[in-house]
């Protein structure tokens, strides 16, 4: 069982956590790489989507589990300390996340939101969803 870390040690891993060059983001871009169609990574827009196939207004998020909610109401119960820190840091983002799903597709994107666990164990999935999504958008603009 590991012991309590100090405020500093725990302070300094918490800095460590990126929000771009993530393994997870990694991984979509393999999937990505695969898919026939141009995709941009960090793109400029409005909610900053990890990736968007510009010219088919695609934007997609590689959301980790932990961070923006997934299974929320039976994985809070999991948090053991800090609890209504991590609950508002959370929920904040879990509402975000909404916002900016909303305003994208106001803004006439399709808007695609991956989970971390999706990306990782069930790559052959997303790669269809997403090329789904790809023919689907191609068709529409012919």
């Amino acid at each position: 069982m590991v012991g309590k870390r100090p405020k500093e040690v725990v302070s300094y891993n918490m800095s460590r956590i990126r929000s771009e060059g993530t393994k997870l983001e990694a991984n979509l871009e393999v999937i990505l790489q695969s898919i026939d169609a141009n995709f941009v990574k960090h793109p400029k827009i409005f909610g900053k989507p990890d990736f968007t196939y510009p010219e088919l207004k695609i934007a997609i998020f590689a959301d980790s589990d932990f961070w923006h909610g997934y299974n929320w109401q039976e994985m809070k119960h999991e948090i053991k300390t800090n609890r209504e820190f991590w609950y508002k840091k959370i929920e904040r983002n879990m509402k975000r996340d909404k916002e900016v799903t909303s305003e994208l597709e106001r803004q006439g994107w399709r808007v695609m939101r991956l989970w971390g666990h999706q990306i990782d164990r069930q790559s052959n999935k997303c790669k269809t969803i997403i090329e789904e999504a790809v023919n689907l958008a191609r068709k529409s603009k012919q």
